[in-house]
């Protein structure tokens, strides 16, 4: 069973997309898959058309009631099972405060759930809060959805500042094993200048002892897709939606490498190799934005230095002496 938690505490890189399409392919190959949703919006859960009712059990049951994990599940597709969220998630952050062991209360909820399941796949939400910490503890891999941008990179430090102290005080056997980038625009030079920043910054980190030192930069990129921003609306994953779109690809693509991480051969996709790059309305390929992204190449030029990510004026360090943004971390 592979446990993966999907998390950036910046907003909107595709955390949630990410995880539903990715548990959709695999579960229409075949593998059981468990979603949970930690994230009081609850956009996974309305992802896959589920409407939070009052009465319904839910993430929140199981972290503040200790509602076994078996008895809040619901069947949402063929072979994927639902943890499903709602608003009053959002008290769980204060309620657990004085809760002992209120870190590990998601791992132990899974540890006591005898189902068979390959995959468990955990949306978190955006921040470093409990809910978060309760991810990371419960998790044995992380995958990291980024969006190729600078503040996405800043994000990046504060997340694998709290790993650190996750993986030193609550729960040792997490590591980041993937990061994949999402709303990929292979036009604009930012996205690939950035793409290599983030290579040099992981091959200078093999040989630290650290819990990223052995990640994944997955090759797969999500690309900018309309049909992705759809789907949604339409309560349905995107090979319910319009498998025959750049989106579907990319996600069997990414779904292919996910499951040659640990030697499973992935089945032959009926997607056809290459589906053309889609045209943006807001930027043509012949759009002067991108000249000028070519232009200003080196106003946005980043310096990485391990263990620092550096763009002037602005300095993130990453050190296990800073403590990360994370409410109640003196208690861990």
């Amino acid at each position: 069973m592979r446990i993966i938690a999907l998390a950036n505490q910046k907003g909107g890189v595709g955390k949630t997309t990410s995880t539903v399409n990715l548990a959709a392919i695999l579960a229409a190959r075949g593998k059981k898959v468990i979603l949970i949703d930690l994230d009081p919006q609850a956009h996974l859960t309305t992802f896959l058309g589920i409407i939070p009712e009052q009465g319904m059990l839910s993430s929140y049951e199981v972290l503040t009631r200790s509602e076994p994990m078996a008895n809040a599940l619901m069947d949402v597709r063929e072979n994927i099972k639902l943890l499903c969220s709602g608003l009053d998630l959002a008290a769980a952050e204060q309620e657990l405060v004085s809760v002992v062991g209120r870190e590990t209360i998601l791992r132990d909820a899974i540890a006591n759930y005898d189902q068979p399941v390959d995959y468990i796949f955990i949306d978190c939400p955006p921040s470093l809060g409990m809910l978060t910490l309760n991810a990371l503890g419960a998790a044995r891999e992380l995958f990291i959805p980024l969006q190729p941008q600078f503040l996405s990179l800043q994000g990046l430090s504060q997340l694998l500042e709290s790993i650190l102290l996750v993986h030193k005080r609550i729960n040792p056997e997490l590591m980041v094993t993937g990061l994949f980038f999402c709303m990929f625009d292979q036009r604009l030079s930012l996205s690939s200048e950035i793409v290599g920043d983030i290579e040099e910054f992981f091959a200078q980190q093999r040989d630290a002892d650290c819990p990223w030192k052995n990640i994944t930069l997955f090759k797969t990129r999500i690309r900018c897709n309309v049909k992705l921003a759809e789907s949604p609306s339409y309560g349905q994953t995107i090979i319910e939606y319009e498998k025959n779109c750049n989106g579907a690809f990319d996600y069997n693509a990414l779904a292919d490498e996910i499951m040659m991480m640990v030697g499973e051969m992935p089945p032959k996709t009926e997607l056809p190799s290459e589906i053309a790059p889609e045209k943006s309305a807001e930027q043509p390929v012949d759009s002067p934005v991108v000249e000028a992204a070519d232009a200003s190449k080196e106003a946005v030029d980043l310096e990485i230095q391990a263990p620092q990510l550096i763009r002037r004026p602005v300095e993130v360090v990453i050190n296990d002496s800073v403590k990360p943004s994370v409410e109640s971390t003196d208690n861990i």
